[in-house]
């Protein structure tokens, strides 16, 4: 899965003060048998048609991040497709990388032993999680996913904000795991009829205590980003943003340790209800993003859809420029199919931007002309039938 001690050593003069892939080895992902692409410190540009495997190496990417990735898939349709009596292929991900622990070996694939969990090494060795994975570098992205954030419903927001909060809490996927888990037991037992107070109680202690970490980790990160966003950036329009639930409210009004016993005795007495309805009717799981243009003053899913898709590359944006002042290095970016969208003013706007920051972005796309701007500024590579070849 990892790559050897050999090509660790290679590249290990290439620091930066910003994280970056280095070389990234794909077995068995997707469309790809074997893949090895070696990259620089400098933005990368992939182009091709569509459907040739560009989005493929973005979302390999985006795995050496905690969470299901750019797309959201199952682990199992990850793996590249077999013929029917073959055996089944178990895919990894494999990456040289430049974080601020130095250069080393990161890699992430499906469990060997089977199961729907992945496994994580770091280094060379086992890591106990995919919080590892945010420990040691920041990964972001804008995808043609995210085209209805603002018009799908609250889930697919927290999923957009949670994915920022790992930057900066890398934490935040354990807290965050650990609720979710504790959510779906009260849930199983619920269902079933189950009435031991103890098991309940022990369940909600651990909702509320993770629950009101995740929310005060989205609360913090949210306030950032509404600093950093405040101006917006160059032509990108400004936005404004806040976390609207109960739990949040509950947040802004008490301590945290108070916001825990509010939440463990509303929990306590919504059983009834919540075995009827399914799930449970108080936590960080019912909060919502609110992005609003703050030129405008309306709220973001009242904007056209090409303003929609500025704003989202607006807030990744800040959220890069937040990372690099919080952590002194910016966060890898993964800018799918975003260039086609913006206007030349824009165009130009985000190659400075990409410049400016220092760090090193993926940039997919089916013509070389949406990339001018970064011309002699980046790394061009040309993806067609799953073959990447350089430019």
């Amino acid at each position: 899965m990892l790559a050897a001690a050999s090509d660790r050593r290679s590249l290990d003069a290439r620091a930066s003060h910003s994280d970056a892939v280095l070389r990234l080895t794909l077995t068995d992902f997707r469309c790809y048998a074997q893949l090895r692409l070696e990259a620089g410190l400098e933005p990368v540009v992939l182009t091709g048609p569509n459907g040739a495997g560009k989005t493929v190496i973005l979302e390999a990417l985006s795995m050496l991040a905690p969470g299901k990735g750019l797309r959201r898939a199952s682990l199992g349709d990850l793996a590249r497709r077999q013929p029917v009596a073959a055996t089944p292929s178990r895919w990894s991900v494999a990456a040289i990388i430049e974080s601020a622990r130095g250069t080393l070996p990161v890699g992430t694939g499906q469990n060997p032993e089977g199961g729907d969990k992945r496994v994580v090494r770091i280094d060379g060795q086992p890591a106990k999680g995919q919080k590892a994975l945010a420990e040691v570098m920041a990964i972001a992205w804008a995808s043609p996913e995210q085209d209805r954030l603002f018009l799908d419903g609250p889930s697919s927001r927290r999923r957009f904000i949670d994915r920022l909060v790992f930057g900066f809490a890398p934490e935040h996927a354990s807290e965050l795991s650990a609720y979710e888990h504790c959510q779906r037991e009260r849930a199983r037992l619920l269902s079933e009829g189950c009435s031991d107070d103890r098991w309940l109680c022990a369940l909600e202690d651990g909702m509320a205590r993770h629950g009101v970490a995740v929310a005060a980790a989205r609360a913090a990160i949210v306030a950032r980003l509404d600093s950093a966003a405040a101006s917006g950036i160059g032509p990108f329009p400004a936005a404004q943003l806040a976390l609207d639930g109960e739990i949040d409210r509950t947040l802004t009004a008490m301590p945290a340790l108070a916001a825990e016993d509010t939440l463990r005795a509303q929990l306590g007495a919504s059983r009834k209800s919540d075995a009827a309805q399914g799930g449970a009717a108080h936590g960080p799981h019912r909060s919502d993003l609110r992005v609003r243009f703050a030129q405008k003053g309306i709220a973001a899913e009242d904007g056209s859809t090409g303003e929609q898709k500025a704003l989202v590359l607006s807030i990744v944006l800040a959220n890069a420029r937040a990372l690099a002042a919080e952590r002194g290095r910016p966060p890898i970016l993964l800018l799918d199919e975003v260039v086609a969208h913006l206007d030349g003013v824009r165009r130009a706007a985000l190659a400075d931007e990409i410049v400016a920051l220092g760090a090193q972005v993926w940039l997919t796309g089916t013509d070389d002309e949406f990339f001018m701007g970064l011309r002699g500024r980046a790394r061009f590579f040309r993806v067609l039938d799953s073959t990447v070849t350089p430019r």
